[in-house]
């Protein structure tokens, strides 16, 4: 019986959609043996066994395998078992998943659904073998890996020429772990017992995987990180090349090859890679011997950032703000905001918002809406009541409106604010864009209740939206503004907060960080502002821009209605809505695959987000869009066709 794994990818119709119908998860038997003969004919990339196999299937290995019914008719299949040798190990076989309940994120359900039962104590790995051209199933175990927080290795273990006349393709051993079971999965209600019986491991290639006391592995190129870096790390699983040297809108791996650059460290390089004028400017400074680290000692390059900022950002906009610098990331920028404004009002309580993301550290995850980031404090995160955003409920309901009531009823149960912290556009929430006028409210009810008004602009300031501020235009005095990401300019850590003078009531050291004098950033910081933010004509060109990559998204939108349900964001943070991970996933591995880096995000990981450098050329623009164009088209094919989804 050959190794085959299959996962859908694209997004049909879901069973919550349909009339009546809940989802029965259970171990299979031998009536469910045809059903799961029918389904598994309904996946052509499923090697379609003898009915007598579904048969031991459903009864000998019952225990580690799952079906999904609905009104009584089997709509997924997954099987597995446990190898005599590695008792630590389950091995899924099969996936299959009927069309009608494609786009549920049920592949994954029914792995979690088996790793749940006590036959699969003690599983800390799984494994599966996947061709190198099913895209789907590597979307899959990838996204599995992510949710365990688990390093996924792969080797040749079937080969084409060896092992399969028939011209069959190369089959890799997949391997997700060590992890600790299963805590990484959704919670589901742990099932009875099912008889366990043993099953031989096929007999394959030799793999040769790392070994922690002996340290030898076949060579690899990611073996140092692997062995050395901690399991948290994330961008890596999803990009998996080891990046030498990048310019412009180009990164290009150890082998030469390049990869136009849709993340730029998420925002954080919105001038692209290496821009020339800020790196002379650079070199120039560390050839002088300028100061590299002052803590917040006067240094000339903070003096000359610090005017630069005065005269070409905050004048003109008729703008009073001091500068605090911060610790450089722009959750140490959130910490402070947030910490000054307690300071301020004497109060405890901070309102954010639904989709919100202002960072990891306790502080500002507890204003962090994401539950993923939210469960990793493992401890309770107060001090914060969430709201909804705007648009949260849809047109017509007046979140503000509802802010302002609850605030202003004795007992709607909402301590009085210090603040209100707001992102004008939330990047990691899903592109959602807050309108001037419920913006404008929101600003108007934190004066209202005497809290100050916090505006996040970490991910869209720098520029992103078209203007320097995402809130330019808009009518807008943020109390306080936290920066980070692209203030720098060049990728150098630098995180700062705007605060009005009258609420600037720090006592000297009551706030620090040992990396608040980042000279380099002082430096290229003043370079990207005297470059690009001298006048407005730069802005104008990002708006252009911004205009183009918005029709070409729409394009791509109307030609695949099927995966793609809009287009969201603003200005040069735009995307695509795909509806769910089991979308975007292989969409994103399909791109790198042929030389674009692009991410996702959102509740669902359901927006593929285009945060290309600012100044990208319209050429690289268009070839990047081209490569997403095409990869999201395979996937609307392959779901109209039945194959993956």
């Amino acid at each position: 019986m050959e190794m085959k794994s299959y996962q859908p990818m694209t997004r049909g119709p879901g069973v919550a959609e349909r009339s009546g119908g809940e989802l029965d998860f259970a171990a299979p038997d031998a009536a469910d043996g045809p059903a799961v003969h029918a389904l598994i004919a309904t996946c052509p990339p499923l090697d379609q066994n003898s009915v007598y196999c579904n048969l031991l299937q459903c009864t000998h290995f019952a225990d580690t395998c799952v079906t999904v019914k609905r009104d009584g008719r089997l709509v997924g299949w997954v099987s597995g078992y446990r190898p005599r040798g590695d008792r630590d190990v389950l091995f899924v076989w099969q996936v299959a998943v009927a069309a009608e309940a494609r786009g549920l994120g049920l592949a994954g359900r029914m792995i979690a659904h088996i790793l749940k039962r006590p036959s699969c104590d003690g599983v800390s790995r799984i494994e599966t073998t996947i061709t190198p051209d099913n895209a789907a199933s590597w979307g899959l175990f990838k996204g599995l890996a992510r949710k365990l927080s688990a390093p996924l290795s792969d080797a040749p273990w079937f080969l084409k020429d060896e092992h399969f006349p028939t011209g069959h393709e190369t089959e890799h051993l997949v391997t997700i772990g060590p992890f600790d079971p299963p805590s990484g999965l959704a919670a589901i209600p742990r099932p009875a017992a099912t008889q366990t019986r043993p099953f031989t491991r096929p007999q394959g290639r030799e793999i040769k995987m790392y070994d922690a006391e002996t340290q030898t592995r076949e060579p690899r190129p990611f073996a140092t990180f692997e062995r050395m870096e901690s399991q948290v790390r994330s961008y890596s699983r999803s990009f998996p090349a080891v990046f030498d040297r990048a310019e412009g809108a180009w990164q290009y791996d150890s082998e030469g090859r390049g990869y136009i650059d849709f993340l730029t460290g998420c925002s954080v390089l919105n001038y692209g890679h290496n821009h020339p004028v800020m790196k002379r400017a650079l070199m120039d400074y560390i050839e002088s011997n300028g100061v590299v680290h002052s803590l917040d000692m006067h240094s000339r390059a903070k003096a000359e950032f610090l005017e630069a900022l005065e005269g070409k950002i905050l004048k003109p906009r008729g703008m009073n703000y001091r500068a605090q610098f911060t610790g450089p990331t722009g959750a140490n920028a959130v910490e402070a905001a947030m910490k000054l404004a307690r300071k301020v009002t004497g109060r405890t309580n901070v309102i954010a918002f639904t989709n919100g993301f202002h960072g990891v550290t306790l502080g500002a995850l507890a204003a962090t809406g994401n539950s993923h980031h939210r469960t990793g404090a493992h401890m309770p995160l107060s001090g914060v009541t969430r709201m909804p955003y705007d648009g949260y409920f849809g047109d017509g309901v007046d979140t503000a409106a509802q802010l302002d009531q609850m605030l202003s009823d004795p007992s709607g149960g909402v301590d009085k604010p210090a603040a209100i912290i707001v992102e004008v556009v939330q990047g990691e929430g899903g592109l959602n864009v807050a309108s001037a006028d419920w913006l404008r409210k929101v600003e108007k009810i934190a004066h209202k209740h005497g809290a100050l008004f916090i505006v996040d602009d970490i991910q869209a300031g720098c520029g992103r939206t078209g203007s320097f501020f995402s809130f330019e235009g808009m009518g807008l005095k943020p109390d306080i503004v936290t920066l980070a990401k692209s203030l720098s300019g060049m990728g150098l850590p630098m995180a700062l907060v705007l605060v009005k003078p009258e609420f600037d009531q720090w006592k000297p050291g009551e706030h620090n960080g040992t990396f608040r004098g980042n000279c380099h950033a002082f430096v290229t910081a003043k370079s990207a502002i005297d470059t690009f933010w001298a006048d407005d004509s730069f802005g104008a060109e990002v708006q252009k821009k911004g205009e183009r990559l918005r029709k070409r998204l729409r394009e791509i939108a109307l030609q695949n209605r099927s995966v793609v349900k809009g287009v969201k964001g603003r200005g040069m943070m735009c995307g695509l809505d795909v509806g769910s991970g089991e979308v975007s996933d292989p969409v994103v591995d399909e791109a790198f695959k042929r030389g674009l880096i692009i991410e996702t995000s959102g509740a669902h990981d359901q927006i593929l987000k285009v945060l290309a450098p600012l100044n990208i050329t319209d050429a690289d623009l268009d070839a990047g869009l081209d490569i997403l164009a095409d990869c999201v088209a395979e996937v609307a094919e392959r779901q109209a066709l039945g194959s993956a989804a």
